[in-house]
């Protein structure tokens, strides 16, 4: 164990964020009990004491506690300026995400963020549990790598109005959140989803068996059910397609993300285009997030960076087929701003660490 190094133990903060919290329960005394205890729990992870889960009601909340969801920009819709070269350099954070203190043990870094977290503390706020611990604790230690709890959920890349959207479609169709859901389940939804606002409309044939396939895709294990998070995140990703134009999707891409996309198209494209089967190719190869026998990195796993084309999952991959695509859609060039946009999406759905496909490339 290393010297314990605070980023915010100072009395000043916490007594301004004591003081914050209760100036803002002074207008709702109904609910100052329930602050009163998370403030309570939120001062002792502050301090490195540690917080038990149960001490967190988050009964009926998409959300972990003290969670905001993000607000859209009026710039958004904007074309990024997300250059093939030079590359971005990643930098992991030095302190744990949850308790903020630096320690001399290792770190589990996110695979998609630049968060790192104890084991103990993702422990104690209930992140991992059970199994999960060990399972994390070998991804962690993969080229593979683990995401952390704020990206594994989908669901919080939605805005308050585009959670109020999907809330209202969940209540209309008698979507019963936290419940698995069967075939019948998913095809039911999805045709009073379709009929939502016009009666007279229903899916064809092919856009049932295009949910049908979806539906194969997110239960891989073929246990003739999906959990509620994989359906959750599916769905978000369906409203973020839906609502959000595509430099709006480029915005959410991490800077490990859009590393990762580079390192892919630089070494699968010729000069500064991509074929399009290869951009299809990559589409599909987001998802390779499960490696049967993964081999432990020689590093320390707070400095793990994205999955690079050279590595072993990556070069496992190539051997896959490639979808099949029509001669003249392979003779087509792809550019890098092209490339990054058709795969925006497929990358944000390859954050979760489940092995469910939440959104099915085509081919």
């Amino acid at each position: 164990m290393g010297v314990l190094m605070s980023k915010r133990q100072t009395v000043e903060q916490v007594q301004k964020e004591v003081l914050e919290d209760k100036e803002a329960e002074a207008g709702t005394p109904v609910v100052q009990e329930e602050s009163s205890v998370n403030r309570a729990a939120w001062e002792r992870l502050r301090d490195g004491r540690g917080v038990e889960p149960e001490e967190f009601d988050r009964t009926s909340r998409f959300t972990p506690p003290a969670f905001i969801r993000p607000t859209r920009k009026l710039d958004d819709d904007k074309p990024p300026d997300i250059c093939l070269e030079p590359r971005e350099p990643i930098v992991n954070d030095e302190m744990c995400d949850i308790c903020e203190v630096w320690t001399a043990e290792s770190l589990f870094p996110c695979r998609v963020c630049t968060r790192v977290f104890h084991d103990g503390c993702l422990r104690r706020m209930g992140y991992i549990q059970g199994d999960s611990a060990a399972e994390v604790t070998e991804m962690a230690h993969t080229e593979t790598g683990w995401s952390c709890h704020y990206c594994d959920n989908l669901n919080l890349l939605l805005t308050e109005e585009e959670m109020y959207s999907l809330t209202e479609t969940f209540q209309q169709c008698k979507v019963i959140p936290d419940c698995s859901l069967t075939l019948e389940d998913f095809l039911r939804y999805r045709h009073q989803a379709a009929k939502r606002g016009d009666s007279d409309r229903a899916l064809s044939d092919e856009q049932e068996e295009q949910a049908a396939r979806q539906f194969a895709a997110m239960d891989p294990e073929h246990r003739g059910h999906i959990e509620w998070p994989d359906f959750l995140s599916h769905e978000s990703l369906l409203l973020l397609q839906q609502l959000r134009p595509q430099n709006s999707l480029l915005r959410l891409l991490t800077v490990k993300e859009r590393e990762r996309a580079r390192a892919t198209f630089l070494a699968r494209g010729s000069g500064n285009t991509i074929s399009e089967a290869e951009c299809r190719w990559a589409q599909h190869s987001w998802f390779c997030k499960r490696l049967i026998e993964a081999p432990s990195c020689g590093v320390s796993i707070s400095h793990v960076g994205p999955l690079a084309d050279s590595s072993p999952a990556s070069s496992s991959g190539k051997s896959q087929d490639k979808p099949l695509l029509p001669a003249e859609h392979e003779s087509r060039s792809v550019d890098w701003p092209t490339f990054l946009r058709e795969n925006a999406v497929y990358i944000l759905a390859a954050r979760p660490n489940s092995a469910a496909i939440h959104l099915k490339p085509p081919g």
